[in-house]
């Protein structure tokens, strides 16, 4: 699979400086993010584009080429295919649509392109797809210009989807959440290389941490299982499952000609082979954030501190529903509370600090609870900032005490300008931070769900 993400050699067929062209858009955009392969646009009407020498065909190049991506109307493909296998380059990303997606003329297309690609060892990503995107090497093959598309930052974060509109808001929503990427994959139809071959890719890859997956199917069911249970003993897998239902399934086949099939099988599969299903787009993001930026706790018992007791109740309600124990402290854990804090101050879980609350309240809570005692595995920190005991400071004394602990924390606050500027100093330290009770309950649920996978067990809400 190295070739995708980190080709020597690159032809773009179709390459032209044509405003809005997708294959001149994916020649200006490797331009643009420095990558440092050779690039050979291929198009009969110029002599040139963007400065570079274009040939006629992939034939008329005269040096070796590693990889092709063909994005040229989908009627045009074969023929540029078959002039690959005569040049003998064995990898090649088809951006082109129109073809399973359309139905009867576009599934026989499809086939024929197959069966040269069989024939001549050529491994193929897509068709209808937007390919790629490493950001450790600069290699993309997205047709979407950076100016509507944020580039994220890099990270450890790798995605598998098979459609490109999620991929592309995806990696727009990472760079709003403060996660960095490490590679993005779009195989669209998946006529060739989908999920199987790229799990392992992925496990073995340096930069990966967490891989994300939006699935309408799977490419291989048994095959699958078995790459994913290899892959999930060494990373998270987050997996999204779309077409569950008849409409979604319809949806499914006229999106990328997928037949997403019975949705209590891929259940049974992502348990088996240690999967983490998300519900919904949101919780996505979420358990991905939160997989990303932290570890998974040792056990389900979760402090809750905060300076809005309303908050801690919503918290401490979604923590119930999300297999999380919400234990009140011991006699003697509450004594040293007690002792150290102010006697308007709620000592129980959660911790409740009241409007009065300053930065050093938080690090007394955290350093007694986390540190000084075993009683809890995990941390849900609520730091209103609207109180004018609150400053920047906090971030500091937060993330350094739970860092000191060794256990896992997510943050949740809610307001304005200044707690935004606190969301961002949080997220730069790794500590995910929601807008919500209820996203930072089940974002600590997803990191329990990934410890009990880990060592077999069901995850069961309670």
């Amino acid at each position: 699979m190295e070739t995708f993400f980190n080709p020597k050699s690159v032809a773009i067929v179709g390459a032209t400086e044509k405003p809005g062209s997708l294959s001149g858009i994916i020649l200006k955009n490797l331009l643009d993010i420095g990558f440092n392969g050779k690039m050979y646009p291929v198009n009969p009407k110029h002599k040139h584009v963007f400065g570079l020498n274009c040939f006629p065909s992939l034939i008329d190049i005269p040096d070796e080429i590693a990889l092709t991506v063909i994005a040229i109307p989908a009627p045009f493909v074969l023929d540029v295919l078959k002039q690959q296998a005569l040049k003998k380059i064995q990898y090649s990303i088809i951006i082109s649509a129109g073809f399973r997606e359309m139905g009867a003329e576009g599934i026989e297309m499809e086939e024929k392109i197959k069966q040269v690609a069989i024939e001549n060892n050529i491994k193929i990503l897509g068709p209808n797809c937007l390919g790629v995107l490493d950001n450790y090497t600069n290699f993309t093959t997205s047709f979407l210009p950076w100016e509507r598309v944020s580039k994220p930052p890099k990270g450890s974060l790798s995605i598998l989807s098979q459609s490109g509109a999620f991929a592309i808001a995806l990696l727009d929503l990472a760079a709003q959440e403060g996660l960095g990427i490490a590679k993005m994959v779009n195989y669209g139809n998946r006529i060739d290389v989908g999920e199987s071959a790229l799990l392992p890719f992925l496990m073995d890859d340096v930069h990966t941490k967490v891989i994300a997956i939006y699935m309408e199917s799977i490419d291989y069911g048994r095959r699958f299982i078995e790459v994913a249970k290899a892959c999930s003993k060494k990373k998270p897998i987050v997996a999204l499952k779309v077409g569950k239902g008849a409409a979604g399934i319809a949806a499914a086949k006229s999106h990328t000609g997928a037949i997403a099939g019975k949705y209590e099988i891929y259940k049974a599969a992502f348990l088996k082979s240690g999967i983490i299903e998300a519900n919904g787009l949101e919780e996505f993001i979420d358990g991905v954030k939160a997989l990303t930026m932290q570890n998974p706790p040792k056990r389900n018992r979760v402090l809750i501190v905060t300076n809005g007791g309303g908050f801690g109740v919503i918290v401490a309600d979604y923590c119930s529903e999300n297999g999380l124990e919400v234990t009140p402290p011991s006699p003697q854990l509450k004594e040293k509370l007690r002792n150290k804090f102010s006697r308007f101050y709620v000592v129980n879980n959660p911790v409740d600090l009241t409007g009065s609350a300053s930065d050093e309240d938080y690090y007394i809570a955290l350093n007694t609870c986390m540190i000084e005692s075993d009683e809890y595995d995990a941390a849900i920190i609520i730091p209103l900032m609207a109180p004018m005991g609150m400053t920047e400071k906090v971030v500091d004394l937060i993330t350094d005490t739970m860092k000191l602990s060794g256990k896992p924390a997510v943050i949740c606050t809610v307001g304005g300008a200044f707690t935004m500027k606190i969301k961002q100093l949080f997220e730069d330290r790794k500590f995910p931070v929601y807008p919500s009770p209820e996203r930072s309950a089940r974002a600590m649920s997803m990191l329990l769900r990934r410890d009990l996978l880990q060592r077999g067990h069901a995850y069961t809400p309670v």
